[in-house]
């Protein structure tokens, strides 16, 4: 895929995306989640902070600290996907509170042991990887209940509030925790994060969340995994949109990873210091997250992402060439800025351009790939600065990112917004005379059209985007055959494993896909349209 980037047509007057930035907080259930939310991030981050700069003091070398965001973003690359395949199929309430109670747990359980001077390096690792398990497991169901929250008009904005969210307790979150570490431990962080967990669960507790019924049963884990992969892996948009995350990930991770060794042995300060360039980062995110609507109104999503790669680029040349806390925090605002604008660009386009009824999945799958790239990269970096020097690791990170612009001219992402993907519901289900179970199969599904020799070549061209549709979906061996003997007749061909999954394959069309397959049918010449036949496997 290729293109250059282009600004939208449309123009924004101040007003106008000030008012469409704020339209979701017009919804309680949004409101008291956001709110919520953002007391649960400033934990979160206070927890960052006390479990980095206690590494620093149990394992110093910076291979060790930076294993520190490895075992946070791990857990998320290992497990997200199955945890959007549990959160497209069971109640995604449930499973967010069941999130954040291991969380609270953990986060409990690391303050005692902390306070009892058992924690090891390895321990602390451990149980940071079981909060990123929670943490795995509840980033699906949150960010795909967003939809549910707002009128689908409305959820860009409420995508970027919630990002404007985390970075808000990004700009205080770390400083707070500076302080609370130097001067009270990082036990106290520690039950400072446990105790930010109470509010989002009561929230959720009495959330009523609204659900459509489906006649049909649920699907295994294991197939609505395999279902995911499969979409995010034919259809272009969010294949573009994983690439160009993982990439992201891998080649940012480098400030992030070596953010307490940049404050310890470049700047020379302590604790407080950390804190400080962590701050900074997040008053630079904060500043990106307010912008966002108004950017994203006036510029391509492709143009962002570019602009921003160029800022972190330099973000982390300056931070490798800098001994000044002055000069590294304010370049620090301008990376958290850029950070903030590439990832919610992300992830409102992946959100947008997947159909509702895989999108815990397909956001699972972005957060694999971004997260996949902040573990990879994270390691990397730390492994660099160890072997040859922190400044030589971050020059580094930093010329490739200023290099991965050029990717963009071969991986273009799409456009939010250009396609309706909600469910199609006017189509009446596939029916049968007989009494068919569930997982009888396979079903062969066989569609005859009447195409003029004039009209082919366009009937093709339409036929490739529908192939693409069906496979997507569930259909396995598609194919288009056309007869000899009557070269005006043609048949589409495909299969599902199960009647049921017959049925799962219907109800996952969207209105754009539905459009796309009208104008297949168009071309049909013939008093009826082009006839469908389901043909059941029978053993004799």
């Amino acid at each position: 895929m290729s293109g250059s980037p282009s600004a939208p047509a449309t123009t924004a007057t101040p007003a106008s995306w000030r008012a469409a930035t704020l339209a979701p907080f017009k919804n309680r259930i949004f409101l008291s989640i956001w709110t919520a939310s953002l007391i649960s991030n400033f934990g979160g981050l206070i927890q960052v902070v006390g479990a980095s700069w206690l590494m620093t003091a149990l394992a110093p070398g910076p291979d060790m600290v930076a294993l520190v965001q490895t075992f946070t973003s791990l857990p998320v690359m290992l497990l997200a996907l199955s945890g959007g395949a549990i959160a497209d199929v069971w109640d995604r309430r449930r499973i967010m509170l069941i999130a954040q109670v291991l969380m609270l747990a953990v986060s409990a359980a690391l303050a005692v042991v902390t306070h009892l001077h058992l924690v090891t390096p390895w321990s602390l690792l451990a149980m940071t990887f079981l909060i990123g398990c929670g943490t795995a497991l509840y980033g699906p169901a949150w960010q795909s209940s967003v939809g549910e929250q707002v009128p689908r008009a409305q959820l860009s904005a409420a995508i970027a509030l919630n990002i404007l969210a985390f970075n808000i307790a990004r700009t205080l979150g770390p400083a707070i925790g500076g302080v609370i570490v130097a001067t009270a431990g990082a036990q106290v962080a520690f039950i400072v994060n446990a105790l930010s967990y109470i509010g989002l669960i009561i929230v959720l507790l009495a959330w009523r969340r609204s659900q459509t019924p489906s006649h049909l049963p649920p699907e295994s884990i294991l197939d609505a995994m395999r279902t995911g992969v499969r979409y995010v892996r034919i259809a272009p948009p969010a294949r573009s949109v994983l690439m160009r995350a993982f990439l992201f990930g891998l080649l940012g991770s480098a400030i992030w990873a070596l953010m307490p060794v940049i404050a310890r042995d470049l700047i020379r300060g302590g604790a407080r210091t950390y804190g400080l360039l962590f701050g900074a980062f997040g008053a630079g995110a904060v500043v990106g997250g307010l912008l966002s609507v108004s950017v994203r109104m006036r510029f391509s999503g492709e143009l962002i992402v570019r602009v921003a790669s160029v800022v972190f680029g330099i973000t982390a040349i300056v931070a490798a060439l800098s001994h000044s806390l002055a000069m590294t925090a304010g370049i620090f605002v301008a990376g958290g800025a850029s950070w903030v604008l590439t990832l919610s660009t992300f992830n409102i386009t992946i959100q947008t351009c997947t159909a509702r009824w895989v999108v815990g999945r397909a956001l699972a799958a972005y957060q694999m790939a971004t997260f996949g790239g902040l573990a990879l990269g994270s390691s990397l970096w730390g492994i660099l600065a160890d072997r040859l020097s922190i400044s030589s690791s971050l020059l580094i990170a930093g010329g490739a990112m200023l290099a991965s612009v050029l990717v963009g001219f071969v991986i273009h992402l799409p456009e939010p917004g250009s396609l309706n993907l909600d469910p199609h519901k006017a189509q009446a289900e596939p029916t049968s005379q007989f009494e068919v179970e569930p997982e009888s199969g396979p079903v062969v599904v066989s569609i005859e059209y009447r195409i003029a020799a004039a009209d082919q070549e366009a009937f093709l061209a339409v036929m490739h985007q529908l192939r693409r549709i069906r496979r997507r979906d569930g259909a396995r061996r598609w194919t288009l055959l056309q007869d000899v003997a009557q070269p005006e007749v043609w048949v589409e061909r495909f299969q599902n494993p199960t009647w049921v999954e017959r049925l799962r394959h219907h109800h996952r069309q969207t209105i754009s896909d539905r459009q796309i397959e009208e104008r297949a049918f168009a071309f049909h010449r013939g008093a009826e349209p082009p006839r469908m036949r389901h043909l059941l496997k029978r053993s004799v």
